[in-house]
């Protein structure tokens, strides 16, 4: 069960970098709630859609460490690296922390229902 969350996050992960909406959608739960950065409160809807209309966009998500936890049906995994793109328009790099708490799905595996990012307070410009 470890190893398939870990491939789950690692699947979630490269569509984030590809904008893969249609895989996005497989992998994200209709219920999902996730706080962004700013603390604000974000659906799927809100994730698919800046992913669908090109308003974001990645060019690098570098994983420096994955920790996965699973209970039961229920999984967290803890992802720490750097992310780089776009966001309307306006380039980003920074070093992340995501911690996702996914839902195992008989049907369709797991399954992302909440999850949160902060920033590490280490900014990738001045890391080298």
């Amino acid at each position: 069960m470890v190893e398939a969350l870990r491939v789950a996050e690692r699947r979630l992960q490269r569509a984030q970098l590809a904008s893969d909406v249609a895989e996005l959608d497989r992998l994200i739960d209709d219920r999902l709630v996730f706080t962004g950065p700013d603390g604000d409160l974000y659906s799927k809807q809100d994730d698919l859609r800046v992913h669908r209309s090109g308003r974001q966009s990645m060019t690098r998500v570098d994983e420096e460490d994955l920790a996965v936890l699973v209970a039961g049906d229920t999984g967290v995994t803890w992802f720490l690296g750097t992310l780089e793109g776009t966001l309307d328009g306006e380039p980003f790099a920074a070093r992340v922390r995501y911690t996702r708490t996914w839902i195992l799905d008989e049907d369709e595996g797991w399954r992302l229902i909440a999850a949160h990012v902060s920033p590490t307070g280490r900014d990738t410009a001045t890391d080298g």
